[in-house]
């Protein structure tokens, strides 16, 4: 069930980003954040990289990743959509993320 893997994928929420941003860089994780920044690349490009532990960062559905977060991450990643289609609700964002990053 849905509710399951609240257990399996390992996930936090924050009040304090550039703190947890520095954190996460401080022990060798390579920080992400989706988001339709004009020098995003791709969620396919992301996933060809090796960068061993991940951790992605999503913004709110109205506002999206704040611009000092995106401008502290390492990488700001896109999700390619049909063209006229700009965003995704940030359910379906994370699901999309998680199932293309997942490890077999």
């Amino acid at each position: 069930t849905s509710m399951g893997n609240v257990f399996n994928v390992p996930w936090t929420r924050t009040d304090r980003m550039p703190q947890t941003l520095d954190l996460l860089s401080e022990h060798g994780w390579t920080t992400a954040a989706l988001t339709l920044s004009d020098d995003a690349i791709t969620l396919d490009d992301l996933v060809g990289r090796d960068l061993g532990a991940l951790a992605m960062i999503f913004g709110t559905e109205g506002a999206g990743v704040d611009p000092r977060t995106a401008r502290q991450v390492d990488l700001r990643v896109r999700i390619p959509m049909e063209a006229g289609v700009d965003s995704l609700n940030v359910a379906a964002a994370t699901a999309v993320a998680f199932y293309a990053t997942r490890s077999d």
